[in-house]
């Protein structure tokens, strides 16, 4: 259940538009939360259950990054286009134009967090806290754990999955079906999925344009720009209280996110046992607990 916007509209960014929301009031003296999505190419609903915590007190800033949702869509890019620089500019042109950069906290999931990590690293005057949620710190890093995912998945779904990555035919329904057990088991364990988690899983697919150039066309089939990309060597560098969150079953397993407990100077991590992929959907009441803890403590 999410909490009803107390303003919406778009930003500009450079010849672009930027769509956002706010639930909450930006002049309260808390700082906003600023939820950055994952994907990249997916869109903010997955993430509406946030507004619950405006409840207790905090903003909450909702955004579509570029190519997806209500902010301007570019089909016609090449791979070339969507680099993560475009969605740092963008990131830090929307906190500008809220006039909330000089105090926020912010939280990334999945490919947001390593977004958001980056984004850090520069040490921004303005950032409180940072929450890192089930984000892997590489893609390469990434991809050797969905090996070992894929491979204790029922008998002859990774067989499939693999002739069809070999022949290009990732489009296919076969393919599709196949992808299911991986999605249900580490992406989502809720059955049926959230009407919210559904709406950011079509916006995907009616425009994939993003998703395709950087990720690629599955969750463990990473072929995109992004495939040999991580922030390691930037963690060192993040000077605010990190939260870090994960999934027992989370695509994003321990290995992928343990650089962020190595390396951020003062980050804890909190695993939700009964979660995959997206524990603010999954165990909602502990997700609260925990985050409003976490704010508190800023």
């Amino acid at each position: 259940m999410s909490l009803a916007p107390s303003a919406k509209g778009t930003v500009k960014f450079g010849e672009y538009k930027t769509w956002y929301r706010v639930t909450g009031d930006l002049q309260c003296g808390l700082p906003p939360l600023v939820a950055v999505h994952g994907g990249p190419g997916s869109t903010h609903d997955y993430l509406l259950g946030l507004t619950r915590l405006a409840e207790a007190g905090w903003p909450v800033v909702h955004y579509d990054q570029i190519g997806n949702g209500g902010s301007t869509h570019l089909p016609g890019r090449g791979a070339d286009f969507w680099t993560v620089d475009l969605f740092l500019e963008e990131l830090d042109n929307l906190l500008t134009s809220l006039n909330i950069a000089d105090g926020y906290v912010l939280y990334g999931q999945s490919w947001g967090g390593l977004l958001v990590a980056k984004h850090a690293a520069a040490r921004p005057v303005g950032l409180r806290g940072l929450v890192i949620a089930n984000s892997p710190a590489s893609y390469p890093l990434w991809l050797e754990e969905m090996a070992v995912l894929r491979s204790q998945l029922p008998p002859g779904v990774n067989e499939t999955l693999l002739r069809h990555e070999a022949a290009g035919t990732t489009d296919s329904e076969e393919y599709y079906q196949a992808m299911t057990p991986f999605y249900e088991k580490h992406v989502c364990r809720l059955k049926p999925w959230p009407r919210d988690y559904q709406a950011s899983f079509y916006e995907v697919y009616n425009d994939p344009t993003v998703y395709y150039a950087m990720n690629g066309p599955t969750e463990f089939h990473v072929i995109g720009s992004l495939r040999d990309w991580g922030v390691e060597d930037c963690l060192p560098d993040i000077d605010v209280p990190t939260l870090i969150i994960s999934g027992r079953y989370d695509e994003a397993t321990p290995k992928t996110v343990q650089p962020y407990q190595d390396l951020i100077p003062d980050a804890r991590w909190e695993i939700f046992e009964e979660s995959s992929h997206v524990p603010h959907l999954e165990e909602p009441e502990l997700f609260d607990e925990v985050m409003t803890g976490y704010l508190k403590s800023l």
